[in-house]
């Protein structure tokens, strides 16, 4: 019988608790109690923050809208392949710093440059805001790696946990059939790819287990403000073809988007797409900005990383 890591369930129960408190006590929750709320755990939990030879921080621009960006490289006398990391939040929260050790681990682990997106978050900017943010620093990537003189090679990943995945597979369909954008890998960690909600996990994994399904509703409220169709914007709906890159897909047992991460797997599968599915059995939703209580799970997952993206350097 599957069961919640033990170190995991201790903390979840006071959490719940904690969390039962402010409701008894009238709290409602904001938005800026959201951002912080995961600013605050993230850094709290993720306290180890590996240097790296090469941090940068600047922007790339488009007419009036500047998105910011910050650029790690762990080996700046050869060139390296390059991720782009688009992080988790919902769509509402997370940011470049509050995802700075995550990148910063993601980045000498699997020895590529990382490129995280300091994209608009809803409800102050919607739906396709965001997406917009990440497609002009795509577009704009080569010249920009050159322009700060950072020795790459045209390689790229997109990477993205939770709303960042569902962001990293939308753009991966929009990009299959474009001739001018490459995207050779994606990983999907935990990622949101179906906005209708409409996935058995969602109810089964919805309740006292830190991702409620509740706050999922009023995320994907916030950030489709003007009647979207939720189900033509969900990446699991969205059109596929053998085009789609390679994939890596990370769920866990106890994650409300579990179901919709191994629909999505089996649909690249079936389409003859190299998909590698890593499942941990014990973990919920967000594991990776709670490393001091799953330490060796994290390790796991970008070391799975790691082994993913060099392996598909030598295909």
């Amino acid at each position: 019988m599957v069961k919640l890591d033990d170190g995991l369930k201790i903390w979840l129960d006071a959490y719940n608790q904690g969390v039962a408190q402010l409701m008894q006590s009238g709290y409602v929750a904001t938005v800026e109690a959201i951002r912080d709320g995961l600013s605050n755990l993230t850094a709290a939990c993720v306290t180890d923050s590996p240097d790296i030879a090469r941090v940068l921080d600047t922007s790339v621009a488009e007419q009036t809208q500047v998105i910011p960006v910050r650029i790690y490289h762990p080996a700046p006398d050869r060139p390296l392949p390059v991720i782009v990391f688009l992080h988790g939040g919902g769509h509402m929260a997370g940011s470049v710093a509050v995802y700075d050790p995550i990148c910063r681990k993601l980045s000498k682990t699997t020895q590529h440059i990382v490129v995280s997106v300091d994209y608009r978050l809803a409800p102050e900017s919607p739906y396709p805001k965001g997406l917009a943010d990440a497609r002009v620093v795509i577009g704009q990537l080569w010249p920009l790696l050159e322009k700060h003189k950072l020795a790459y090679v045209p390689t790229l990943t997109l990477a993205g946990d939770s709303g960042g995945g569902a962001m990293a597979a939308t753009l991966s369909a929009d990009y299959q059939y474009d001739p001018d954008v490459n995207i050779h890998n994606q990983v999907l960690i935990y990622p949101s790819l179906d906005y209708t909600m409409s996935q058995p996990s969602v109810t089964e994994n919805g309740k006292g287990l830190f991702l409620q399904q509740d706050k999922m509703q009023w995320y994907f409220d916030q950030y489709f403000q003007h009647g979207e169709d939720r189900q033509a914007a969900s990446p699991l709906f969205m059109s596929k073809s053998a085009r789609m890159p390679r994939t890596l897909m990370i769920t866990a047992e106890f994650c409300p988007l579990r179901d919709e991460g191994e629909a999505y797997v089996q649909q690249l599968s079936a389409l003859g797409v190299h998909t590698e599915h890593f499942h941990l059995d014990d973990m919920i939703h967000a594991y990776l900005n709670l490393e001091s209580l799953v330490p060796v799970q994290c390790g796991a997952t970008y070391q799975k990383i790691a082994d993913f993206l060099n392996t598909s350097m030598n295909c």
